[in-house]
């Protein structure tokens, strides 16, 4: 795939994101969570390393410049600089200069007029300037000069689709405003109609672009939700589908969650969900969506499913970010006795053979024991049932939170003493 295709897309790590509101995204900062692509943030706005390299290869057919006049490329140098300083005032003067100099130059070098104004015109976006980067990007779509190339046939996709974004955000306030207007009343007509427009012109916009390989979440996002809103449920599902599993598309978390929580809002039967779950699981085993995963799998009359919820416990703890998920814990203390009671020994042995070297410090240090009992009695209880049924009643975790006295959880306590006893798997009674 072309650099071209790889170019700058923002979105949530969390959620891998999701952007739960894009439009919110538009006018918003970005914080210190938000991660870019193939881009970098700097200060308050951003800076794109690879736009240099990329003009150079690209614009000028993977040449290496020979001939490129030392006004042009000092002209390029400094619109980069102005940018990450944010002068707009000197960083205009620049470009009008370099402009006037590609008029004079060979077609190769004409192609880098495009790649500058998509930079300028996701600085605007950035902080919100958005009809001066609706400008912007028009200007990108309607530069002419260059020879047509795949690469550029990708970026001028690209720029359409970030005026489709655009679109999509004036959509957006058009929906909300027409959510408050009765249908009686005179000015609905008119609203639904300008929702229609923009809905119109932001799929057009879009559409050319997430057919490509490429990492597309907020376009792929804004897409399907106007699907969804005009009832098109069998578009947006297919749209979400091939952006899922098409193996031409790189690896992407995101539209296996887009996937499932569409396929959750239309109620989609388990097994579809649990298929879809299955594949997030293996790329993203700590994702917090595993602890739905494990209850689906633990609803499921298939045996193999109930065996598949005790590893993907095991799997959400292996993880630090977890380690003080009580959730998480509460999930795997009653999952491990359940299946213990269902006579799956076996199971738990199986999960605790690859763990047992390191768990123990990991999870189960005396350490823990007493940082966990003061920041969290009931996480405590949780991990120590765990330890408990994992490595026996001489666990220095277990001991130390047995020796507790807590009037709340003093019977707690007490029913975990008693289950360990019967159920751990240190000296199991067979």
């Amino acid at each position: 795939m072309s650099r071209a295709a790889s170019l700058p897309v923002i979105y949530s790590a969390q959620s891998v994101i999701g952007m739960s509101d894009f439009s919110e995204e538009l006018k918003g900062p970005v914080t210190d969570d938000e991660q870019v692509e193939t881009s970098v943030l700097s200060g308050a706005g951003m800076h794109f390393p690879w736009l240099q390299t990329y003009i150079e290869t690209v614009a000028i057919g993977g040449k290496r410049k020979k001939d490129f006049a030392q006004t042009t490329s000092a002209c390029l140098s400094f619109i980069q600089e102005a940018l990450l300083k944010h002068q707009w005032q000197q960083a205009a003067e620049y470009m009008h200069s370099y402009f006037q100099t590609l008029e004079d130059s060979d077609s190769y070098k004409r192609q880098a007029a495009p790649e500058i104004s998509l930079q300028h015109a996701l600085y605007l976006l950035h902080h919100g300037m958005l009809e001066d980067a609706k400008r912007k990007l028009s200007e990108a779509e309607t530069w002419r000069h260059g020879e047509k190339t795949s690469s550029r046939e990708i970026l001028i996709n690209l720029i359409q689709a970030y005026k489709g974004l655009l679109q999509y955000y004036t959509w957006s306030k058009k929906k909300r405003e027409l959510s408050k207007l009765d249908k009686d009343d005179y000015a609905y007509s008119a609203v639904a109609q300008d929702v229609f427009n923009h809905s119109w012109k932001t799929s057009v916009n879009i559409s050319a672009l997430i057919k490509m390989p490429g990492v597309w979440d907020p376009f792929v996002k804004s897409y399907v939700e106007m699907l969804e809103f005009y009832g098109d449920r069998d578009g947006a599902q297919e749209v979400l589908t091939n952006y899922a599993y098409d193996e031409k598309f790189p690896s992407n978390p995101n539209a296996h969650i887009y996937l499932y929580n569409f396929l959750k809002r239309q109620k989609a039967p388990r097994s579809k969900l649990i298929s879809v779950l299955k594949i997030l699981y293996q790329i993203v085993p700590s994702h917090k969506l595993m602890l739905e995963f494990h209850t689906l799998l633990r609803k499921s009359e298939k045996e193999e499913h109930h065996k598949l919820g005790l590893e993907v416990l095991f799997g959400v703890l292996d993880f630090a970010g977890c380690t003080k998920n009580i959730t998480a814990w509460k999930y795997l203390a009653k999952y491990v006795k359940k299946t213990l009671m269902g006579n799956h020994l076996v199971w738990v042995q199986e999960e605790w053979k690859s763990r047992k070297n390191w768990w123990p410090s990991f999870h189960f240090s005396y350490f823990w024991a007493k940082s966990d009992w003061k920041e969290d009695t009931a996480l405590a209880c949780e991990k120590a049932f765990v330890a408990g049924l994992l490595l026996g009643k001489g666990c220095r975790y277990f001991r130390y939170i047995l020796k507790q006295d807590h009037q709340i959880l003093g019977k707690k306590i007490k029913r975990m003493k008693r289950s360990v006893k019967k159920y751990s798997i240190v000296n199991p009674r067979l």
